[in-house]
């Protein structure tokens, strides 16, 4: 019995610091599954630990009462980032209609809580909305249509122009909505077959997503990849980026053929397409969802390889383009893709002359929010990127916000930049606007 007490008081030590360690982190997105019930439960723990330690007299030895203290650290932890979490909050809502004016149409975020997302949307700190997994999972197709369309009146009702609402529908194993939507396979299975069968799959697999798509009231597709298929394996910690199973292909004139007709079934069901992931990640090994990564390939070689489709499918389709979180080493080897001028502004904007909606990938991505997520978020905004994208935990919203408000406060924003972001946004999603030249009504307008 002496010896197992031994055992239990030496594991007590060992996860008193994790413990705290989790409490003070607990807003972090590598905790997410601890939100909720998973907080409460460590501060309950915490403290029968600590009952349990008082009553067993473990307060009589120095030994004793550090330990005690270490087990009150994680409730008292966990309150002040609350406390943190809450006020930072507290000064986003509390922002001037002229900051949300300015700066809201400039963020796409995901949700779990509809009246918190609600009212981001009323008061205009948000341009957009993303919707996965859990915004459909135990429920029906109706229950979140109902819920898209909800929020776009809010937004009328407000005086606001409707919100970009995204999907993330590749196919293949990234499907975020299927089932209950039809389940899809990766265009790389279509890599293999005769030109025409290839442009006519493609096409077909583009309709049905923009169609069930468009029903829920979704109008862009965060699809299709156009990074190249990498020739070799990545490394084992590669657990998100998986890009040798999402790539189509290793030739670029096969990756362009497949994603052009893709976007054209998109498109023709009123859906726009979003080409990611540029500058390619098809040859960096790094998986960015974690780890800073470098792409040192020259640009040239670049020019004439991977970025050969995505310089193909945007000139003859209405696609909007993301941006990854690599860094572009022979154009600038101090910040990633997603927050570069030199990027953004200098090829996309200047050499390509591109003027559709840029958007970054995810800014809870380590890559990003691993280091300086203020300096990214005031430099990707002056970089001339549109829509900065919070996906995978939503309550980054306010930390990622924040940074562009205390930018914004500071005079550090350029104005001409955010008044010609702001004029490529006014003018809606490139497929809204081919819709209203057509005469044919937006898809977001019909809820």
């Amino acid at each position: 019995m002496q010896f197992l007490n031994r055992i239990g008081l030496i594991l007590l030590w060992l996860v008193a610091p994790l413990a705290a360690f989790a409490a003070a982190n607990k807003n972090d997105p590598y905790l997410l599954v601890l939100r909720g019930a998973g907080n409460i439960a460590l501060v309950v723990a915490s403290l029968l630990i600590v009952v349990v330690l008082l009553r067993r007299g473990r307060w009589r030895s120095i030994a004793g009462k550090l330990l005690v203290m270490l087990w009150c650290l994680p409730p008292v932890l966990m309150s002040t980032a609350h406390l943190k979490f809450e006020l930072r909050k507290r000064d986003v809502l509390a922002a001037s209609a002229a900051e949300a004016r300015r700066l809201g149409p400039h963020f796409m975020v995901g949700y779990s809580s509809f009246p918190e997302v609600a009212r981001l949307a009323e008061q205009g700190l948000i341009g957009g909305v993303y919707v996965t997994r859990h915004n459909i999972r135990g429920r029906t197709v109706e229950t979140l249509r109902a819920e898209i369309a909800a929020l776009q009146d809010k937004r009328r009702a407000a005086g606001l122009p409707p919100l970009v609402v995204a999907a993330d529908q590749e196919g293949g194993i990234v499907g975020h909505l299927a089932p209950p939507l039809t389940k899809v396979p990766a265009l790389a299975t279509l890599a293999g077959l005769a030109p025409d069968e290839q442009q006519a799959k493609a096409e077909e697999f583009g309709r049905t997503h923009g169609r069930e798509l468009a029903g829920l009231g979704v109008n862009l597709n965060l699809a299709p990849v156009l990074d190249l298929k990498p020739p070799q394996r990545r490394n084992r910690l590669d657990f998100h980026t998986l890009i040798g199973q999402r790539a189509i292909a290793t030739d670029p004139a096969v990756v362009s053929a497949i994603a052009s007709a893709y976007v054209r079934g998109l498109e023709e069901s009123g859906v726009g397409a979003t080409l990611k992931h540029f500058p390619g990640i098809g040859r960096v090994r790094t998986d960015t969802h974690h780890f800073s990564a470098s792409l040192d390939t020259p640009v040239r070689e670049l020019e004439a390889t991977d970025w050969l489709p995505f310089r193909q499918v945007l000139s003859h389709s209405r696609s909007a383009l993301m941006v990854g979180h690599v860094t572009l080493t022979a154009v600038d080897p101090d910040r990633a893709a997603s927050h570069s001028k030199r990027v953004v502004d200098g090829i996309i904007r200047g050499t390509w002359g591109y003027q559709g909606m840029v958007m970054t990938d995810d800014l809870v991505m380590g890559a990003i929010y691993q280091n300086d997520v203020c300096k990214a978020v005031v430099e990707a905004i002056n970089a001339g990127v549109d829509m900065l994208l919070v996906a995978y935990d939503g309550a980054q919203f306010y930390r990622v916000f924040a940074c562009a408000l205390e930018g914004s406060r500071q005079n550090r924003l350029d104005a001409a930049m955010l008044r010609a972001s702001e004029a490529r946004l006014e003018r809606g999603l490139p497929i809204q606007q081919a819709q209203a030249a057509s005469g044919v009504v937006r898809i977001v307008e019909r809820h």
